[in-house]
Protein backbone atom coordinates (compact mmCIF):
# COMPACT_ATOMS: atom_id res chain seq x y z
CA UNK A 1 0.00 0.00 0.00
CA UNK A 2 1.42 3.48 -1.10
CA UNK A 3 1.33 5.82 1.95
CA UNK A 4 0.58 9.21 2.44
CA UNK A 5 0.87 10.19 5.85
CA UNK A 6 3.18 13.40 6.89
CA UNK A 7 5.10 13.25 10.59
CA UNK A 8 3.93 16.27 12.56
CA UNK A 9 5.91 15.90 15.62
CA UNK A 10 8.51 14.20 16.88
CA UNK A 11 9.68 13.51 20.69
CA UNK A 12 12.42 10.94 22.11
CA UNK A 13 13.69 10.44 25.82
CA UNK A 14 17.55 10.08 26.10
CA UNK A 15 18.34 5.89 25.89
CA UNK A 16 19.83 4.64 28.75
CA UNK A 17 19.68 2.65 32.27
CA UNK A 18 16.37 4.29 34.02
CA UNK A 19 16.24 2.38 37.01
CA UNK A 20 13.43 4.84 38.79
CA UNK A 21 11.69 6.09 36.10
CA UNK A 22 8.75 3.69 35.22
CA UNK A 23 7.31 2.82 31.85
CA UNK A 24 4.65 5.49 32.24
CA UNK A 25 6.87 8.15 32.82
CA UNK A 26 8.71 7.35 30.09
CA UNK A 27 6.31 7.37 27.23
CA UNK A 28 4.51 10.47 28.45
CA UNK A 29 7.60 12.75 28.17
CA UNK A 30 8.49 11.05 24.43
CA UNK A 31 4.69 12.03 23.67
CA UNK A 32 4.65 15.38 25.84
CA UNK A 33 7.77 16.17 23.36
CA UNK A 34 6.18 15.04 19.75
CA UNK A 35 2.85 17.18 20.43
CA UNK A 36 4.87 19.88 21.51
CA UNK A 37 7.16 19.63 18.10
CA UNK A 38 3.87 19.63 16.58
CA UNK A 39 2.37 22.22 17.99
CA UNK A 40 -0.82 20.56 18.69
CA UNK A 41 -3.08 19.83 22.14
CA UNK A 42 -3.11 16.47 22.99
CA UNK A 43 -7.20 16.70 22.98
CA UNK A 44 -6.44 16.53 19.00
CA UNK A 45 -4.99 12.97 18.89
CA UNK A 46 -7.93 10.94 17.25
CA UNK A 47 -6.09 7.51 17.51
CA UNK A 48 -3.11 5.78 19.60
CA UNK A 49 -0.87 2.90 18.10
CA UNK A 50 1.80 2.12 21.32
CA UNK A 51 4.60 -0.28 20.90
CA UNK A 52 5.72 -2.41 23.44
CA UNK A 53 7.46 -5.82 23.67
CA UNK A 54 8.96 -6.79 26.54
CA UNK A 55 6.75 -4.94 29.78
CA UNK A 56 4.53 -7.99 30.31
CA UNK A 57 7.61 -10.06 31.88
CA UNK A 58 10.00 -7.13 33.37
CA UNK A 59 7.62 -4.60 34.76
CA UNK A 60 4.37 -7.14 34.86
CA UNK A 61 1.92 -4.59 32.74
CA UNK A 62 0.25 -6.84 30.71
CA UNK A 63 -2.87 -6.44 28.36
CA UNK A 64 -3.56 -2.28 28.50
CA UNK A 65 -0.09 -1.07 28.48
CA UNK A 66 -0.98 2.27 25.59
CA UNK A 67 -3.80 3.09 28.03
CA UNK A 68 -1.90 2.78 31.29
CA UNK A 69 0.73 5.51 29.89
CA UNK A 70 -1.59 7.39 27.73
CA UNK A 71 -3.98 7.72 30.74
CA UNK A 72 -1.59 9.08 33.02
CA UNK A 73 -1.13 12.28 31.26
CA UNK A 74 -4.72 12.64 31.28
CA UNK A 75 -5.54 11.46 26.91
CA UNK A 76 -8.33 8.76 27.55
CA UNK A 77 -11.13 8.20 25.10
CA UNK A 78 -8.98 8.12 21.92
CA UNK A 79 -8.76 4.29 20.58
CA UNK A 80 -5.67 2.71 21.93
CA UNK A 81 -3.66 0.11 19.65
CA UNK A 82 -1.42 -2.49 21.94
CA UNK A 83 1.70 -3.91 19.42
CA UNK A 84 3.94 -6.01 20.31
CA UNK A 85 6.13 -7.66 17.54
CA UNK A 86 9.55 -8.31 19.13
CA UNK A 87 12.17 -5.65 18.36
CA UNK A 88 10.14 -4.39 15.55
CA UNK A 89 7.54 -3.39 17.77
CA UNK A 90 7.31 0.40 17.29
CA UNK A 91 7.72 0.39 13.52
CA UNK A 92 5.11 -1.99 13.43
CA UNK A 93 2.83 0.71 15.36
CA UNK A 94 3.96 3.07 12.85
CA UNK A 95 2.85 1.21 10.13
CA UNK A 96 -0.45 0.85 11.27
CA UNK A 97 -0.46 4.52 11.93
CA UNK A 98 0.50 5.64 8.64
CA UNK A 99 -1.82 3.41 6.59
CA UNK A 100 -4.88 4.39 9.09
CA UNK A 101 -4.18 7.91 8.13
CA UNK A 102 -3.52 7.28 4.13
CA UNK A 103 -6.87 5.19 4.19
CA UNK A 104 -8.88 8.38 5.12
CA UNK A 105 -10.02 7.35 8.82
CA UNK A 106 -7.97 9.68 10.84
CA UNK A 107 -6.38 13.19 10.42
CA UNK A 108 -4.49 13.39 13.50
CA UNK A 109 -2.57 10.29 15.36
CA UNK A 110 -0.20 8.99 17.45
CA UNK A 111 2.41 6.35 17.35
CA UNK A 112 4.21 5.47 20.32
CA UNK A 113 7.40 3.14 21.40
CA UNK A 114 8.31 2.78 24.85
CA UNK A 115 10.53 -0.28 26.88
CA UNK A 116 11.90 -0.83 29.92
CA UNK A 117 14.50 -3.21 30.08
CA UNK A 118 16.95 -2.61 33.10
CA UNK A 119 15.61 -4.89 35.93
CA UNK A 120 17.73 -5.80 39.53
CA UNK A 121 17.27 -9.41 38.25
CA UNK A 122 19.36 -9.70 34.94
CA UNK A 123 17.55 -12.75 34.07
CA UNK A 124 14.15 -10.50 33.52
CA UNK A 125 16.39 -8.47 31.01
CA UNK A 126 17.87 -11.61 29.24
CA UNK A 127 14.50 -13.68 29.29
CA UNK A 128 12.42 -11.11 27.20
CA UNK A 129 14.80 -11.60 24.31
CA UNK A 130 14.58 -15.25 24.76
CA UNK A 131 11.30 -15.55 24.37
CA UNK A 132 11.23 -13.87 21.03
CA UNK A 133 11.98 -17.56 19.31
CA UNK A 134 10.23 -20.14 19.38
CA UNK A 135 10.16 -21.11 23.10
CA UNK A 136 9.03 -24.79 21.87
CA UNK A 137 12.12 -25.68 19.87
CA UNK A 138 14.13 -23.55 22.31
CA UNK A 139 16.63 -27.28 23.57
CA UNK A 140 17.22 -27.40 19.99
CA UNK A 141 17.87 -23.71 18.87
CA UNK A 142 20.22 -23.43 21.98
CA UNK A 143 21.67 -27.02 21.19
CA UNK A 144 22.32 -26.22 17.93
CA UNK A 145 24.14 -22.59 18.72
CA UNK A 146 26.13 -24.16 21.17
CA UNK A 147 27.55 -27.08 18.83
CA UNK A 148 28.15 -24.47 16.00
CA UNK A 149 30.38 -22.79 18.40
CA UNK A 150 32.49 -25.62 19.70
CA UNK A 151 32.53 -26.40 15.94
CA UNK A 152 34.26 -22.90 15.47
CA UNK A 153 36.58 -22.94 18.10
CA UNK A 154 34.05 -19.92 20.03
CA UNK A 155 34.96 -20.84 23.33
CA UNK A 156 33.19 -17.87 24.75
CA UNK A 157 30.17 -18.51 22.82
CA UNK A 158 29.81 -22.06 24.14
CA UNK A 159 27.56 -21.58 26.88
CA UNK A 160 26.07 -18.58 28.72
CA UNK A 161 23.82 -17.90 26.27
CA UNK A 162 19.98 -16.27 27.95
CA UNK A 163 21.44 -16.30 31.14
CA UNK A 164 24.88 -13.55 30.90
CA UNK A 165 23.42 -12.33 27.60
CA UNK A 166 20.90 -12.17 25.40
CA UNK A 167 20.81 -15.31 23.09
CA UNK A 168 20.38 -12.91 20.37
CA UNK A 169 24.04 -12.09 20.60
CA UNK A 170 24.62 -16.05 19.69
CA UNK A 171 22.27 -15.81 17.05
CA UNK A 172 24.22 -13.11 15.71
CA UNK A 173 27.49 -14.62 16.45
CA UNK A 174 26.63 -17.58 14.36
CA UNK A 175 25.78 -16.10 11.20
CA UNK A 176 29.23 -13.04 11.48
CA UNK A 177 30.83 -16.53 11.56
CA UNK A 178 28.85 -17.70 8.41
CA UNK A 179 29.51 -14.16 6.45
CA UNK A 180 33.31 -14.33 7.10
CA UNK A 181 33.12 -17.58 5.70
CA UNK A 182 31.09 -17.17 2.84
CA UNK A 183 32.40 -13.73 2.19
CA UNK A 184 35.64 -12.92 3.79
CA UNK A 185 34.60 -10.01 5.86
CA UNK A 186 37.22 -9.88 8.69
CA UNK A 187 36.58 -8.77 12.70
CA UNK A 188 38.31 -5.81 11.67
CA UNK A 189 35.40 -4.74 9.28
CA UNK A 190 32.46 -5.88 11.84
CA UNK A 191 34.85 -3.34 14.81
CA UNK A 192 34.93 -0.43 12.09
CA UNK A 193 30.96 -0.41 12.74
CA UNK A 194 31.11 -0.25 15.93
CA UNK A 195 33.51 2.09 15.90
CA UNK A 196 31.89 3.86 13.50
CA UNK A 197 28.43 4.61 14.93
CA UNK A 198 30.48 5.57 18.29
CA UNK A 199 31.54 8.50 16.54
CA UNK A 200 27.80 9.27 15.28
CA UNK A 201 26.87 8.49 18.47
CA UNK A 202 29.14 10.67 20.54
CA UNK A 203 27.60 13.65 18.68
CA UNK A 204 23.68 12.78 19.92
CA UNK A 205 22.75 14.07 23.36
CA UNK A 206 19.99 11.06 24.28
CA UNK A 207 22.44 8.12 23.05
CA UNK A 208 23.12 5.74 25.60
CA UNK A 209 26.81 5.75 24.96
CA UNK A 210 28.56 9.04 24.49
CA UNK A 211 32.38 7.58 23.95
CA UNK A 212 34.39 7.63 20.68
CA UNK A 213 35.71 3.73 20.12
CA UNK A 214 38.84 3.18 17.85
CA UNK A 215 38.94 -0.07 15.82
CA UNK A 216 41.30 -1.24 18.55
CA UNK A 217 39.25 -0.25 21.11
CA UNK A 218 36.36 -2.22 19.70
CA UNK A 219 38.26 -5.26 19.17
CA UNK A 220 40.77 -5.22 23.11
CA UNK A 221 37.08 -5.32 24.85
CA UNK A 222 35.78 -8.51 26.58
CA UNK A 223 34.79 -10.96 24.03
CA UNK A 224 30.85 -12.12 24.59
CA UNK A 225 30.87 -14.19 21.68
CA UNK A 226 32.99 -15.12 19.11
CA UNK A 227 33.93 -12.44 16.99
CA UNK A 228 31.71 -10.20 18.98
CA UNK A 229 33.19 -8.53 21.65
CA UNK A 230 30.88 -6.02 23.96
CA UNK A 231 31.03 -3.04 22.05
CA UNK A 232 29.87 -5.13 18.47
CA UNK A 233 26.67 -6.24 20.71
CA UNK A 234 23.91 -3.33 21.38
CA UNK A 235 23.07 -3.07 24.92
CA UNK A 236 19.55 -3.36 26.69
CA UNK A 237 18.31 0.37 28.04
CA UNK A 238 15.25 2.15 28.82
CA UNK A 239 13.58 4.28 26.77
CA UNK A 240 10.46 6.23 25.03
CA UNK A 241 10.09 7.30 20.91
CA UNK A 242 6.82 9.04 20.14
CA UNK A 243 5.73 10.43 16.41
CA UNK A 244 2.44 12.70 15.75
CA UNK A 245 1.26 11.66 11.99
CA UNK A 246 -1.25 13.71 10.35
CA UNK A 247 -3.14 13.84 6.59
CA UNK A 248 -2.39 16.37 3.99
CA UNK A 249 -5.31 18.46 4.79
CA UNK A 250 -4.10 18.85 8.80
CA UNK A 251 -0.83 19.45 7.69
CA UNK A 252 -1.69 22.17 5.38
CA UNK A 253 -3.95 23.32 8.24
CA UNK A 254 -1.15 23.51 10.67
CA UNK A 255 0.99 25.15 8.22
CA UNK A 256 3.68 22.52 8.72
CA UNK A 257 6.69 24.26 6.85
CA UNK A 258 9.20 21.43 6.36
CA UNK A 259 6.27 18.23 6.03
CA UNK A 260 8.34 15.04 6.06
CA UNK A 261 6.46 12.34 4.25
CA UNK A 262 5.87 8.68 4.84
CA UNK A 263 6.01 7.29 1.56
CA UNK A 264 6.40 3.54 1.80
CA UNK A 265 6.18 1.47 4.80
CA UNK A 266 6.21 -2.73 4.44
CA UNK A 267 5.57 -4.99 6.89
CA UNK A 268 6.74 -8.97 6.52
CA UNK A 269 6.99 -11.73 8.52
CA UNK A 270 10.27 -14.09 7.86
CA UNK A 271 9.56 -17.35 6.23
CA UNK A 272 11.69 -21.12 5.79
CA UNK A 273 14.57 -20.81 3.43
CA UNK A 274 17.71 -21.51 2.54
CA UNK A 275 20.40 -19.37 3.63
CA UNK A 276 21.27 -17.99 -0.14
CA UNK A 277 17.30 -17.42 -1.18
CA UNK A 278 15.81 -14.60 -0.49
CA UNK A 279 14.70 -13.42 2.90
CA UNK A 280 12.13 -11.29 4.76
CA UNK A 281 15.07 -8.29 4.33
CA UNK A 282 15.22 -8.63 0.47
CA UNK A 283 11.23 -8.69 -0.16
CA UNK A 284 10.35 -5.60 2.32
CA UNK A 285 13.28 -3.18 0.66
CA UNK A 286 12.59 -4.32 -3.01
CA UNK A 287 8.81 -3.70 -1.99
CA UNK A 288 9.69 -0.33 -0.40
CA UNK A 289 11.60 0.94 -2.98
CA UNK A 290 8.85 0.18 -5.81
CA UNK A 291 6.42 1.82 -3.46
CA UNK A 292 8.66 4.87 -3.24
CA UNK A 293 9.12 5.30 -6.79
CA UNK A 294 12.55 5.05 -5.40
CA UNK A 295 15.94 3.05 -5.38
CA UNK A 296 19.20 2.53 -2.81
CA UNK A 297 20.77 5.05 -5.04
CA UNK A 298 18.27 7.80 -4.02
CA UNK A 299 19.33 7.70 -0.30
CA UNK A 300 20.73 10.29 1.65
CA UNK A 301 20.43 8.62 4.78
CA UNK A 302 19.80 5.66 6.38
CA UNK A 303 18.69 4.46 10.05
CA UNK A 304 18.92 0.39 10.33
CA UNK A 305 18.94 -2.47 12.78
CA UNK A 306 22.59 -2.94 14.05
CA UNK A 307 21.54 -5.05 17.19
CA UNK A 308 24.93 -6.14 16.50
CA UNK A 309 27.84 -4.86 14.11
CA UNK A 310 27.29 -7.82 11.55
CA UNK A 311 24.11 -6.91 11.53
CA UNK A 312 24.58 -3.70 10.17
CA UNK A 313 27.15 -5.31 7.49
CA UNK A 314 24.77 -8.31 6.54
CA UNK A 315 22.13 -4.94 6.36
CA UNK A 316 23.61 -3.64 3.54
CA UNK A 317 23.45 -6.46 1.41
CA UNK A 318 19.90 -7.10 1.56
CA UNK A 319 18.91 -3.24 1.11
CA UNK A 320 20.98 -3.32 -2.05
CA UNK A 321 23.10 -0.81 -0.73
CA UNK A 322 26.04 -2.69 -1.96
CA UNK A 323 26.47 -6.35 -3.50
CA UNK A 324 26.22 -9.00 -2.28
CA UNK A 325 28.89 -9.88 0.25
CA UNK A 326 30.26 -6.63 -0.09
CA UNK A 327 29.47 -4.93 3.19
CA UNK A 328 32.56 -4.72 4.52
CA UNK A 329 34.26 -2.70 1.99
CA UNK A 330 31.64 0.07 2.71
CA UNK A 331 33.16 0.17 6.09
CA UNK A 332 36.83 -0.04 4.65
CA UNK A 333 35.84 2.86 1.99
CA UNK A 334 34.21 4.83 4.95
CA UNK A 335 30.66 5.26 3.06
CA UNK A 336 28.30 4.80 5.81
CA UNK A 337 30.27 7.32 7.88
CA UNK A 338 29.16 11.13 8.12
CA UNK A 339 30.83 12.62 5.66
CA UNK A 340 30.75 9.31 3.46
CA UNK A 341 28.09 8.80 0.14
CA UNK A 342 25.63 7.47 2.37
CA UNK A 343 25.73 7.57 6.19
CA UNK A 344 24.37 4.77 8.04
CA UNK A 345 23.32 5.13 11.89
CA UNK A 346 24.00 8.93 12.50
CA UNK A 347 22.64 8.59 15.84
CA UNK A 348 24.77 5.81 16.88
CA UNK A 349 22.22 3.09 15.85
CA UNK A 350 21.25 0.41 18.38
CA UNK A 351 25.06 -0.03 19.22
CA UNK A 352 25.60 3.08 20.71
CA UNK A 353 22.24 5.13 21.33
CA UNK A 354 20.52 2.48 22.69
CA UNK A 355 18.11 -0.76 21.77
CA UNK A 356 14.88 -0.53 24.42
CA UNK A 357 13.65 -2.69 21.60
CA UNK A 358 9.82 -1.33 21.93
CA UNK A 359 11.42 2.21 20.87
CA UNK A 360 13.68 1.25 18.55
CA UNK A 361 11.87 1.74 15.52
CA UNK A 362 10.23 4.89 16.51
CA UNK A 363 13.65 6.01 17.59
CA UNK A 364 15.17 5.69 13.81
CA UNK A 365 11.91 7.84 12.37
CA UNK A 366 12.84 10.57 14.89
CA UNK A 367 16.50 10.90 14.29
CA UNK A 368 15.66 10.84 9.92
CA UNK A 369 12.87 13.33 10.53
CA UNK A 370 15.13 15.39 12.04
CA UNK A 371 17.95 14.78 9.30
CA UNK A 372 14.86 15.42 6.48
CA UNK A 373 14.39 18.68 8.62
CA UNK A 374 17.71 19.85 8.79
CA UNK A 375 17.86 20.05 12.49
CA UNK A 376 20.47 16.46 13.70
CA UNK A 377 23.41 19.38 14.86
CA UNK A 378 27.05 18.19 14.35
CA UNK A 379 25.13 14.69 13.42
CA UNK A 380 23.12 16.67 10.31
CA UNK A 381 23.85 15.13 6.61
CA UNK A 382 23.89 17.68 4.34
CA UNK A 383 21.16 17.87 2.00
CA UNK A 384 19.53 15.04 3.09
CA UNK A 385 16.10 14.69 1.70
CA UNK A 386 15.50 11.00 1.52
CA UNK A 387 15.84 8.25 4.32
CA UNK A 388 15.09 4.72 4.94
CA UNK A 389 14.52 2.92 8.15
CA UNK A 390 14.61 -1.06 8.76
CA UNK A 391 14.34 -2.41 11.80
CA UNK A 392 13.54 -6.25 12.56
CA UNK A 393 12.67 -8.70 15.31
CA UNK A 394 12.05 -11.84 16.91
CA UNK A 395 14.20 -15.06 14.72
CA UNK A 396 12.53 -18.52 13.70
CA UNK A 397 14.49 -21.03 11.79
CA UNK A 398 16.16 -19.47 8.95
CA UNK A 399 14.53 -15.69 9.06
CA UNK A 400 13.90 -13.15 11.14
CA UNK A 401 10.12 -13.21 12.40
CA UNK A 402 9.44 -9.73 11.47
CA UNK A 403 10.57 -7.08 9.08
CA UNK A 404 9.60 -3.65 8.52
CA UNK A 405 11.63 -1.10 6.08
CA UNK A 406 9.65 2.35 5.97
CA UNK A 407 11.01 5.60 3.86
CA UNK A 408 10.55 9.19 4.44
CA UNK A 409 10.76 12.02 2.35
CA UNK A 410 11.36 15.81 2.83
Amino acid sequence: MKLNAIVAGVGMTPFGKHMDTGLKALGAEAVKQALADAGIEQEALEAAWVGNAAAGLVTGQESIRGQVILRSIGLGKLPVVNVENACASASTALHQAAAMVTAGLYDVVLALGVEKLYHADKRKSFGAFSGAVDVEAMQEIMQRLQEGAKQSGASAGSSGAGEKRSMFMDIYAAAARGHMSRYGTTVEQFAGVSAKNSFHGSMNPRAQFREALSVDQVLAAPMIAEPLTRPMCSPIGDGGAAVVLVSEAKARQLGIERPVRVVSSVLRSGWDHEYDEEGAGELCSREAYEEAGLGPQDLDVVELHDASAPAEIMAYDYLGLCPKGDGGKLIDEGATRLGGRLPVNTSGGLLRKGHPVGATGIAQIVELTEQLQGRSGKRQVEGATIGLAQNGGGNIGSDVAAMCVTILKS
